[in-house]
């Protein structure tokens, strides 16, 4: 039975992501009106009680809230920009993965057309959406998650950032960046110690143990880095690091394992060095990153 209490939604883009939020929005009892360019994939949610759309402008005017996850933000204006006129009005919610470039451009293209525009960072799998621990970042509009925070809560843990619409991207890059550089870590250790047939599975329970025990030093490193610490460190300083690294990768040769992920880190503490900042504690290197110039 419908409840008139739930905002009717539309969520264009049915792959794996699109196909789990259409399917929190519909296990919350919101009305659900759904499109994508292959129709195969709307089957299985017009069995769980989904409106297929036949057109996109269809689709647009079946809710106040239009939901959008596609490839990325070229598909977004591929499929929405010959309708730009059709979402006047309406909240648009782009979960599309981008840049935060983009996401204050497709702002200001949502705006010029009427609409309120929310940018969110989806920080979870398809499996976890409709969760308490998929927790989805937006930004932008304030007034248009005000109104919708309760909708957008269906597909999980709804974390508001500020009315930069480029925040939620920026946010999810960044925190995918630490997650990529720890499972890059990670890959790089499985291969050493499989270099000697050790199993990765044997091998992963200490990889754990250390890395909880290492992050739960990262609100101190967070704040030296916020203070612009470049003070000296006898415990753990960079000169004794950039040892210590080139020793991994100089082991990790010897097993004969690739250094591509690690070289650029090495490249780095080098660097730091050579500047005569070797004394000063990791958590100095952040300014490096800040004035290193970009690559052309």
């Amino acid at each position: 039975m419908e409840d008139a209490n739930r905002t009717p939604v539309t969520v264009i883009g049915l792959g794996a992501m699109g196909r789990a939020l259409a399917g929190a929005f519909l296990d919350n009892g919101h009305p659900t009106t759904v499109w994508n360019r292959s129709i195969g994939k709307a089957e299985e949610l017009a069995v769980r009680g989904a409106t297929v759309a036949n057109t996109v402008d269809e689709a647009i005017a079946a809710s106040p809230v239009v939901v959008i996850c596609v490839l990325d933000y070229a598909v977004v204006h591929e499929i929405l920009g010959p309708l730009s006129g059709s979402i006047a009005g309406r909240t648009l919610v782009n979960l599309t993965n981008g840049t935060p470039k983009q996401a204050r451009e497709a702002a200001e293209w949502a705006a010029g057309y009427g609409a309120d525009y929310l940018d969110g960072g989806i920080m979870a799998v398809p499996v976890m959406i409709g969760r308490p621990e998929a927790v989805i970042l937006y930004s932008g509009s304030a007034g248009a998650f005000g109104v919708h925070e309760r909708a957008l809560g269906a597909l999980g843990t709804a974390t508001y950032l500020n009315a930069d619409a480029g925040h939620a991207s920026l946010y999810d890059l960044a925190l995918l960046a630490a997650m990529y550089g720890m499972f890059g870590g990670v890959y790089q250790a499985a291969a050493m110690v499989g270099s000697e047939k050790v199993p990765a599975a044997e091998f992963a329970p200490m990889v754990v143990s250390w890395l909880n025990a290492m992050t739960a030093a990262l609100p101190a490193v967070a704040e030296a880095m916020d203070a612009g610490d470049g003070a000296d460190d006898d415990d753990s300083n960079l000169q004794m690091q950039a040892v210590s690294f080139a020793n991994i990768l100089s082991a990790s040769r010897e097993q004969g394992i690739s250094t591509a992920l690690l070289e650029p880190m090495q490249a780095l503490l080098d660097r730091a060095v050579a500047a005569q900042r070797g004394g000063a504690g990791t958590p100095s290197l952040i300014a490096m990153l800040r004035t290193d110039p970009v690559p052309a």
